[in-house]
């Protein structure tokens, strides 16, 4: 078929589906253009080339491709990274009791609910032992009713019910500062400097980290890091960390980019916790291969191996080997394995160059020794009544006629009250004070601090009365 009869079919067929018609729900119709003799009078007829387009698909369409500039395919890719439903574990709190894990438990009791609790009961009894004996404690009993004010949960690792009969697996969690008093231990645990942990996942020859979530992700964020001398810091997985920390940022050792990764989450250092998955085959046995990891540079502190015989059992197989990993890091912070690499702390701030000297000018000292005799001068506060506006210029002027006195200024006033004048006097307050008297003033105060008031006038004697 030539690239024209193509284009004109582009151009006058239409896609109809779910109609009916002898053609089935199906079909390409040409209803107008130079193909319209294709179509039968009465009924309509498939196109001949359409069934050799159909080939082998099982609904025939025409796909529309759109050319996006390169910014737009960018946008979109950084969008699709982003973006994702199955991405972002919350992880669980642990810091605030003391746990043990891994009870078995196997009771019988008149009713399901009967042996349930019993079961329990047990459970809280045997952790204690453990818990007691962990801490250095002895491993005492106590009483059911103290073992009840002392548990704050029961987790349910696995558990089965019947009618009369209870076996399961059980943790049990106890309040850390109570069960510390009581045992006579410290309630807080060594931990190491605050460790960013990227769990990194193999399977199927494909490395993930936060791309999607992953199996071995929901195992650390199920891990309870209460009992644990490693501060973890695990991230959720979702925001920025998919853009962030990747399987290609594990390879890079450069220290600047991992000092602002780490500084956005609050850690010193970084552990990279690797798995790498073997299915035998669909649904039968996994083998995990576990690597203890850390550093920028990636460095390898240990590994194992485990087997769980089928695929339902993956979950417990990777929560094992958390444990296992953690009592690695464990063990590497405690013999100095794993040290925090210094060079991924911030800067230090840069030292201030010390201030260059300046040398003085010879002729500055001499200057500066005259300058204090020419402007020599005791600053005298000098308080005055004001009954009107014209009495603030009277007195400053004479104040000024004393001799000696090279400044006078009013530097508050109040009308009709006491205002405020500022003297500058070459001399000895006291002798501004006896100036002041001698012209007539009264002087009341000592020091850099007097108040003026004019002395009032005596009549002048009647020389009738006298003779």
């Amino acid at each position: 078929m030539s690239a024209t009869c193509a284009m004109h079919c582009l151009d006058f067929a239409r896609h109809e589906r779910g109609r009916g018609g002898a053609d089935g729900p199906d079909r390409i119709v040409a209803r107008t253009g130079p193909y319209r003799h294709l179509v039968d009078g009465s009924t309509d007829k498939r196109l001949s080339f359409v069934r050799a387009l159909r080939h082998k698909a099982g609904v025939p369409r025409f796909r529309l491709f759109l050319f996006l500039p390169p910014v737009a395919l960018a946008a979109a890719t950084a969008l699709s990274q982003v973006e994702g439903v199955s991405r972002g574990v919350t992880p669980l709190a642990g810091g605030g009791a003391f746990e043990v894990t891994g009870i078995q438990v196997d009771v019988g009791g008149a009713t399901a609910e009967a042996a349930r609790l019993s079961g329990w009961r047990l459970a809280q009894r045997k952790a204690w032992g453990q818990l007691s004996r962990r801490l250095g404690a002895g491993g005492g009993a106590v009483g059911d009713g103290t073992l009840d004010q002392l548990v704050t949960g029961i987790l349910v690792e696995r558990e089965q019910i019947g009618p009369k009969r209870y076996i399961a697996t059980l943790g049990v969690q106890f309040d850390r500062i109570r069960a510390a008093s009581l045992l006579g231990v410290s309630a807080y645990l060594e931990q190491s400097p605050p460790m960013l942990v990227i769990p990194v996942q193999f399977s199927g020859g494909t490395g993930q980290v936060f791309e999607s979530r992953t199996r071995w992700q929901e195992a650390w964020a199920r891990f309870r890091t209460g009992n644990s001398a490693v501060d973890y810091i695990r991230p959720a997985g979702n925001g920025a960390d998919p853009l962030l920390l990747t399987l290609g940022q594990t390879t890079r050792p450069g220290r600047g980019w991992w000092r602002a990764i780490i500084d956005q989450y609050g850690a010193t250092d970084v552990l990279i916790p690797t798995v790498r998955l073997q299915r035998q085959w669909p649904g039968g046995p996994v083998i995990g291969q576990f690597q203890a990891r850390y550093g920028p540079d990636n460095r390898l502190l240990g590994s194992f191996a485990l087997k769980v015989g089928s695929a339902d059992g993956l979950p417990q197989l990777l929560d094992a080997g958390v444990r296992r990993l953690d009592a690695l890091y464990a063990r590497g912070f405690r013999e100095g394995a794993i040290v925090p690499d210094g060079a991924l702390r911030p800067p230090p701030a840069p030292e201030r160059p010390a201030e260059e000297e300046i040398v003085a000018d010879p002729l500055a000292g001499i200057i500066a020794d005259i300058a204090p005799a020419a402007g020599a001068g005791v600053a005298i506060t000098v308080q005055f009544d004001t009954p009107s506006a014209s009495s603030i210029p009277n007195t400053e002027t004479a104040v000024r006629g004393i001799p000696g006195v090279r400044q006078a200024a009013t530097t508050s006033t109040a009308l009709g009250g006491v205002s405020v004048m500022r003297v500058v006097f070459d001399g000895d307050p006291a002798t501004l004070r006896t100036a002041l008297e001698s012209r007539g003033w009264q002087v009341v105060g000592s020091g850099q601090t007097i108040r003026i008031r004019r002395a009032p006038q005596l009549p002048p004697p009647d020389l009738s009365e006298a003779g």
